[in-house]
């Protein structure tokens, strides 16, 4: 236990200097970036991106690609919408106070862009690998577009192993938190059950993975904002005020009220950003290589699909959860992670309790088989192919370990691991704008 702790606390400080003030300039900074070099397009195109992800579904099967638009969203809002969204919110309320909110909200707007950036490149410079899937990502447009090889081989390290972090240990072991404390069900048991679901999917690949999250993800999504919105409406009344309230607290000091210890305002912004980039993770690279597996020719066309993504989970799902910690009056409680979510749905609606842990089981789930796919890309271009079925077992294996896992440490390495993979991305987003800027404009110029 003691080596636990003294782990725990040097991880933390660790991840306190990846989230520190360069961390949040650089990742903020980009997005804002980003925004200016495309004029705002994730607000003046977000309508047609819309239409083109949940609306216009026909796809064709000629264009080169492993899974449709829509798929290859779902395959990155599975790996996005988790966690995150229930226990990350939870988290930077209870740590950062309401305004930590808002700070998500800006992170997830100007996240947008990068998001959409990420996409223009990871299908541009996509490859045919040596199992005829499409590759791409990161490490690709570093490699192939930067010319930096070195620095995409930077990044799939980091990802193959941040994916056993924010896409495995987090998700199974807020599952067993949940689990055990609305059911009484032993972590062991729900770490067992979860790693043969895993192992049921993953092991047969993107195509698998797609089809599965493609119907699992619109499902669990309507589900947990359909009881989120019931406690939204029934104190509708306040939400101006709630509202108002997040935008006060993150603009100056939270002071400590019931089990809030108080939060100074770089606490607050740290938290907001932090889990905002856990939550939608634009800058962090993860989203493009999905999005590069997409049926498409036009680099523009999956971009636009993929900013919605950041749109959905940020600005609708991490909302709506945060909403519901400040209308029920329980951000204050002391409780913090998936248990304070459940404290306020509990509080917010009968059986509420019910919908938080079951959503939490489908959006981790989901989560899993998003990173799984991730990371086992990364590992590839490291590796080769052959590399990607031992990745898979170890994957699995490792699900069961986070479910029994110290939770602090666990969120501590996730953070510290985002912060390391986002520098090698960030630095090719930036250096690689002019061709998403040019791409940008040759599509719309003759759509029009």
């Amino acid at each position: 236990m003691e080596f636990m702790s003294t782990l725990d606390a040097i991880v933390g400080k660790i991840g306190a200097f990846a989230w520190g003030p360069p961390m949040l300039i650089l990742l903020v900074g980009t997005g804002f970036w980003l925004t200016f070099s495309l004029r705002g397009l994730q607000f003046t195109k977000l309508w047609h991106a819309l239409y083109l992800a949940l609306i216009k579904r026909k796809e064709d099967d000629a264009e080169p690609g492993d899974i449709t638009h829509f798929q290859a969203l779902m395959t990155a809002l599975s790996a996005t919408v988790g966690t995150g969204n229930i226990a990350g919110v939870a988290t930077a309320i209870a740590i950062g106070g309401p305004g930590a909110l808002f700070w998500m909200w800006i992170t997830g707007l100007v996240g947008m862009a990068t998001k959409y950036s990420e996409a223009v490149l990871a299908v541009k410079y996509r490859i045919v690998d040596e199992n005829g899937e499409m590759s791409g990502g990161p490490m690709y447009y570093l490699a192939n577009g930067l010319k930096k090889p070195w620095l995409g081989a930077v990044f799939a390290f980091c990802a193959s192993v941040a994916a056993f972090g924010i896409g495995n240990m987090v998700q199974s072991n807020s599952v067993a938190d949940a689990v055990h404390s609305t059911y009484s069900i032993s972590p062991m048991i729900t770490g067992l059950v979860l790693m043969v679901s895993t192992a049921a999917v993953i092991l047969g690949g993107i195509k698998k993975i797609g089809r599965v999250t493609g119907f699992l993800v619109p499902i669990m999504v309507a589900f947990y904002m359909a009881g989120a919105l019931y406690i939204i409406l029934v104190n509708a009344s306040a939400v101006p005020a709630a509202l108002a309230f997040i935008v006060k607290q993150a603009i100056s000091p939270t002071a400590a009220v019931g089990g809030f210890a108080g939060s100074s305002i770089m606490l607050c912004i740290r938290m907001g950003v932090a889990r905002g980039v856990f939550s939608n993770e634009s800058g962090l690279g993860s989203a493009p290589i999905a999005a590069a597996a997409a049926q498409t020719k036009s680099p523009i066309t999956q971009a636009l699909v993929s900013m919605t993504q950041t749109f959905i989970d940020t600005i609708v799902v991490c909302t709506m959860t945060g909403l519901v910690l400040v209308l029920t009056d329980t951000w204050s409680s002391g409780a913090t992670g998936a248990e304070l979510t459940t404290i306020a749905f509990g509080k917010g609606m009968p059986g509420g309790a019910h919908i938080v842990t079951l959503g939490l089981v489908l959006f981790a789930y989901s989560t899993i088989l998003g990173w799984c796919y991730y990371g086992e890309k990364s590992i590839e271009y490291l590796l080769g192919y052959k590399a990607v079925m031992p990745y898979r077992l170890v994957f699995v294996l490792v699900v069961g370990v986070g479910a029994v896992a110290k939770l602090s440490l666990v969120w501590n390495i996730s953070d510290t691991l985002n912060g390391l993979m986002a520098v090698p991305n960030l630095i090719g987003l930036l250096a690689l704008t002019p061709v998403v800027v040019s791409e940008t404009k040759k599509y719309f110029n003759g759509k029009g």
